[in-house]
């Protein structure tokens, strides 16, 4: 980690091809930017930059210039949606960054092309970016270290019922939390198109069994991929992202418990999510050495912004139900 207070930064890639300089942090108790080193900043393409503050940033051009140069913004306060947690926070931010690198700066490229496109277009980059990291050094370190368990033969994943002019789509697989494998994300494609095919249906329900919402993708089948060219089309094909991206304001959502990775993303989509306020979410894929890849980097920034985005994922810490709201990552909080 580099707290920097000039402009010399040590960017671009090292000989194996990896981050020279993965995190870079400026403390603004020590250092004012001025238009040099905000360049430098934005410039730092290979790297995360980080701004800490202890005190409130005023909202003023030479802030908002230093925030287009930020990925992520560690202070009480600031202009628009920039700011998240505190100095507190950089500790755990550092080791995430540190034992991820490329699958940290794979997200702060992705989140940063994925803002000036169309969601459609976003969610292929996110794809193709998360299908290039499960062939990278980081996961198959991470994949090493994990003992999988045996497999679910149990059919069940996803539960229809239709009633007048209304869908409810309920996961239904919580002796596994309502973890996401291959199976209940086609059975759950394959229920949002039901509404894509029939126009009479008129408001779409995603709720889940048991006491999660959904624990995110089920990591006994992360890796199992034989070809990850291929798992990229398969991904893309049947994103269930894109179908929820594409009912609009048809689609709500109701969230209880834990709501990880997919358990977040998914509902990110919605035009209304409700969250009880035993709620929680997580975004863990970059300690892992990858990036989101059920459409966070796409459905998340557009309702909480880039750099909380990136604070959820480079943290991999969890976000309560208060905060949820407070950011916006959820429209309503509900009785359980």
């Amino acid at each position: 980690m580099a707290v920097t207070t000039t402009v010399d930064l040590r960017g671009g890639l090292d000989a194996s091809g990896r981050p020279r300089q993965p995190l870079v942090v400026v403390d603004l108790a020590r250092v004012a930017p001025d238009g040099n080193l905000v360049a430098a900043l934005a410039r730092h393409r290979d790297g995360i930059v980080v701004g800490v503050s202890d005190e409130a940033l005023p909202d003023a051009p030479a802030t908002r210039a230093l925030l287009d140069a930020l990925d992520v913004l560690l202070a009480p306060s600031a202009p628009g949606t920039a700011h998240a947690g505190g100095r507190a926070d950089l500790a755990t931010l550092t080791a995430v960054v540190e034992a991820a690198p490329v699958a940290a700066v794979t997200l702060k490229r992705v989140l940063r092309a994925g803002e000036g496109i169309a969601a459609d277009a976003a969610l292929t980059l996110e794809s193709l970016a998360y299908s290039t990291l499960l062939a990278g050094a980081e996961f198959q370190r991470w994949l090493a270290d994990r003992d999988r368990r045996g497999g679910d033969d149990r059919p069940e994943r996803v539960e229809v019922a239709r009633s007048d002019a209304g869908l409810t789509i309920r996961l239904a697989r919580p002796w596994r939390r309502n973890a996401v494998d291959a199976a209940m994300r086609d059975a759950l494609h394959d229920a949002l198109e039901i509404a894509h095919l029939d126009p009479s249906v008129e408001e779409v329900v995603l709720r889940g069994d048991g006491p999660d919402f959904s624990a995110g993708g089920d990591l006994d089948e992360f890796g199992s991929a034989g070809d990850v060219a291929v798992a990229a089309l398969v991904r893309t094909s049947h994103s269930v992202a894109r179908s929820a991206h594409e009912l609009g304001p048809r689609l709500r959502c109701e969230v209880h418990g834990a709501c990880v990775g997919a358990g977040v993303e998914i509902p990110s989509f919605a035009s209304h999510v409700t969250a009880t306020a035993d709620a929680w979410f997580q975004l863990p894929e970059v300690r892992m050495g990858l990036v989101p890849g059920a459409g966070g980097t796409v459905g998340i920034p557009r309702r909480i912004g880039r750099w909380r985005t990136a604070y959820m994922a480079l943290t991999a810490g969890r976000i309560d139900a208060a905060t949820a709201l407070a950011w916006g990552l959820v429209d309503e909080r509900t009785v359980p």
